[in-house]
């Protein structure tokens, strides 16, 4: 076993677990063991029990994220100190400060990065069971994925036309193939850019805008569909469908998290703070803040308008002399 192969091994044994698991579960639902459709079901399963397991690291990197944001004007300050000065001195104190004010606040500027980090040993180690599914029994898996259960993994396509374990490089003119590996890498595209574009567009502070940091991430935003067209180049079908719903998962998880916690000073706490005024004048209830009480807001009432009095009508009333 190479090294790249003893690092996988844990991975790829807590990979077979979860695949077998969910397969067993589908299986006794009712689906057949040998189709496609039941191990992209288990690959579903496995993204869903590891992105729950990623969710006290998106936490954190939220977190981050926010004392990024707070001291994105101190780190303005530092870069426009030596903005202009190439010198080897300034560019060495320029890294200094910058260290010395993350250090300091106990941010981290790779953090954003972690939760994708933390899963590209799983791309990687689905894409090698599924890769040893296709070798001789006794090779096949290294824990729970028997030689039964591997060559069932191994030969199981997505509608009967579709193999799992084919990319579009190694398709050999197999359309049905190339065709599903396109739209999931159109699908994953569209994803990633709308998740991406809502965190830029709306969860974002003044003082964050005009951050370089900024600048980096409108760069990445239009950089990772070349990333998403390697991968829906090289990877399985298998793998792919992984990638896909756990990009589903990072918009969703991120749409509530502007939706619910939005960055400070951001278009998205802007419109949070409208929509919680208008939930709580639907309930008409305010708070009081003098008395510490609480005070309805009654409905204003209907009141039957006054019809203006003629002069002639007017000198009929009683009283109302000449």
């Amino acid at each position: 076993m190479d090294i790249l192969g003893t690092i996988l091994w844990p991975i790829k044994w807590a990979i077979e677990a979860i695949l077998v698991a969910f397969h067993t579960f589908w299986m006794a639902v009712g689906l057949d063991g040998d189709a496609g459709l039941t191990w992209v079901l288990s690959i579903v399963g496995l993204v869903l029990v590891v992105r729950a397991a990623l969710i006290p690291i998106f936490v954190r990197q939220i977190q981050n994220q926010r004392r990024m944001q707070e001291v994105a004007p101190q780190l303005k300050r530092i870069q426009d100190k030596y903005k202009g000065k190439k010198d080897q001195y300034s560019r060495e104190a320029l890294s200094r400060e910058t260290m010395a004010l993350y250090k300091k606040t106990g941010t981290n500027p790779f953090a954003s990065c972690l939760p994708l980090l933390l899963q590209m040993p799983i791309f990687f180690g689905l894409f090698s069971v599924l890769s040893d599914a296709q070798r001789p029994a006794h090779l096949a898996g290294v824990g729970f994925l028997t030689a039964d259960l591997a060559k069932s993994f191994g030969t199981s396509s997505l509608f009967e036309i579709a193999p799992l374990h084919m990319s579009i490089s190694t398709a050999n003119g197999n359309w049905a193939v190339i065709w599903i590996a396109a739209v999931m890498v159109g699908l994953m595209t569209i994803s990633q850019f709308v998740t991406q574009l809502q965190i830029m567009s709306k969860n974002q502070s003044a003082e964050m805008k005009a951050s370089p940091m900024y600048k980096q991430q409108r760069v990445l935003l239009y950089m990772l569909p070349a990333v998403f067209l390697f991968s829906g180049f090289s990877f399985p079908l298998g793998v792919m469908f992984y990638w896909l719903v756990s990009n589903f998962w990072t918009m969703g998880q991120q749409f509530l998290v502007i939706r619910n916690m939005p960055t400070p000073g951001s278009e998205a706490a802007l419109a949070r703070e409208i929509r919680l005024a208008k939930k709580e004048q639907r309930r008409g209830v305010v708070a009081d803040e003098e008395s510490g009480g609480v005070r309805l807001i009654e409905e204003p009432k209907n009141v039957q308008r006054q019809q203006p009095v003629g002069k002639n009508r007017a000198k009929k009333k009683p009283g109302n002399k000449k």
